[in-house]
């Protein structure tokens, strides 16, 4: 994590992949980050309701705050060639109320605009977090909460290492929590 000098802000270190970056949300990505957490179909597994502007809002600025208290975050997912917004991803510790408390370690979690979905983005993005998760973060575990109707996240997770530690109930939906070793040698 850097350190803006000028104005002592935390700035996320930029990730790049083949086709993505990663890199610290900006007041600019407002707009994009409202479309994507309005769409019914990126929030059907993720409480099921699409959030409002201030939510949204709030939701970003979370994103920086995670940075700057915990050492780690949410990106913005942006393709490469293009520099589209594709969604959102990263690590936090969110202090659930709605699931059984998580083992000691961050959450992984991911949210892709749909016209991104079935390209392979977001295990790309996964596996490029995961590694920054192996040599930055000092936890030995990371974990992902996942409703069970949610298929395509569940095969990216599982394709990237995770293994189901258990299942529970979030507001009356079944969902499963994940965990995945952070060392180096639990690479996929």
């Amino acid at each position: 994590m850097q350190s803006d000098r000028n104005t002592s802000v935390c700035v996320p270190p930029e990730v790049q992949t083949a086709r993505l970056r990663l890199r610290a949300h900006r007041r600019e990505d407002l707009t994009a980050c409202c479309a994507l957490w309005a769409d019914p179909h990126v929030v059907r597994f993720i409480g099921g309701v699409p959030s409002p502007r201030q939510r949204t809002w709030a939701r970003l600025l979370a994103y920086l705050g995670h940075w700057a208290v915990m050492g780690f975050g949410y990106w913005v997912l942006e393709e490469r060639a293009s520099g589209a917004f594709v969604g959102e991803i990263g690590w936090a510790i969110f202090e659930r109320d709605d699931v059984p408390a998580l083992p000691a370690g961050p959450e992984l979690g991911f949210a892709l605009a749909p016209r991104f979905h079935g390209r392979g983005y977001a295990t790309e993005a996964v596996a490029a977090v995961l590694h920054w998760g192996e040599t930055h973060l000092p936890f030995e575990r990371g974990f992902a909460w996942v409703d069970v109707r949610n298929d395509a996240s569940l095969r990216v997770l599982v394709k990237c290492g995770f293994a189901v530690l258990e299942h529970c109930d979030s507001h009356g939906q079944p969902a499963i929590i994940l965990q995945r070793p952070l060392t180096a040698t639990a690479r996929p």
